[in-house]
């Protein structure tokens, strides 16, 4: 408990310090957020506060880290710093999606050889599959959820404080270990980010954390639990994420547009800012779903498989019809 403490205040403390040097070595660089007809902001903002995210995860993770589980969490630890030295060349040279997309394939490719796997099916070829599609799924939504001041250090923040709880009730020092050192990053990192933000954690804040936590859910486990309640409970803890990216890639492909190449103001936020909410309300809107899905999650988690059943149909029909609302219904887009 004492270690876990440390790395989250350590890895609080380090990211606030560290954020304006990342934001002045963004101006130096070049790698700048210029207002575009798709952004809600109205001046140049940097964009590399993901570097103090990864110093404030990399730095006490590392030297707190057992060298019993060196090589999973050096596997998770490496894979999300490629992710996000990936990020940083596509925010400052705009990479296209169809590089991208390969490189973050081998990269979950390589986490799964190392150890971090989904077990789910009695065919390893499926759970290779399965964990593959995962972290690259998982990866790109994150960076999706990034298109507003505080929204993705917050959700991030939400997800790993239930993926923490839920280690600790488990005994799970690996995910605790990383879960903290996240949690402590993005409260750190959301001094400098809420609205209205004065640094922007770029694709290297967002596609190193979308790795992080895809293969932090990877490795919860439940005691006395099947491995399909071990799953399930993650799926509901990033229900948001999760959402989001299936609304915006179902709507895009509806419009006859490319989901990988066709940004907009079509993400969850956008919408329900359309009704008139303001940004900081509509952000705070989505932390109390994100923690009522951690929740719900929590209570998962100890229940048995027909509660699992019943849970998991519900989400499912409450998803399903939030997806008509904000497509078809009342909220959907205003051509």
């Amino acid at each position: 408990m004492t270690e876990l403490l440390l790395l989250f205040f350590g890895a609080l403390i380090l990211t606030i310090s560290l954020t304006p040097s990342s934001k002045w070595l963004a101006f130096r660089l070049g790698i700048i957020a210029h207002p575009r007809a798709r952004d809600l902001h109205t001046h140049p903002v940097p964009k590399m506060g993901g570097v103090a995210i990864i110093a404030g995860v990399l730095l006490f993770a590392v030297l707190l880290g057992e060298r019993l589980q060196f090589q999973q969490l050096a596997a998770i630890l490496l894979g999300a710093t490629f992710m996000s030295f990936l990020g940083l060349i596509d925010d400052r040279f705009q990479l296209s999606a169809y590089l991208r997309l390969p490189l973050q394939l081998a990269t979950a490719f390589t986490a799964w050889v190392a150890g971090v796997r989904v077990s789910l099916f009695t065919n390893s070829f499926l759970d290779a599959l399965l964990t593959v599609l995962w972290i690259v799924g998982i990866t790109n939504a994150m960076n999706f959820l990034d298109n507003m001041d505080g929204l993705l250090a917050g959700i991030s923040a939400v997800i790993s404080a239930f993926f923490l709880m839920l280690a600790v009730l488990n005994g799970q020092y690996l995910v605790g270990l990383l879960s903290a050192a996240v949690l402590g990053a993005c409260l750190g990192f959301l001094f400098w980010n809420l609205n209205p933000a004065s640094v922007f954690m770029g694709d290297s804040g967002s596609m190193f954390l979308g790795f992080l936590l895809a293969c932090i859910a990877i490795k919860l486990r439940f005691v006395g639990q099947s491995p399909l309640v071990s799953w399930l409970t993650p799926v509901i803890v990033m229900g948001v994420p999760i959402f989001d990216m299936t609304l915006v890639v179902l709507s895009r492909l509806r419009r006859g547009q490319n989901p990988l190449t066709t940004p907009g103001k079509d993400h969850t936020s956008h919408r329900i800012l359309n009704q008139g909410f303001t940004r900081r309300e509509t952000v705070m809107l989505l932390y109390l779903v994100c923690v009522g899905l951690g929740i719900v999650a929590v209570i998962a988690s100890v229940s048995n498989v027909i509660s699992n059943a019943i849970i998991a149909l519900s989400l499912l029909i409450l998803g399903i019809w939030s997806l008509w609302f904000m497509e078809f219904g009342p909220w959907r887009l205003k051509s």
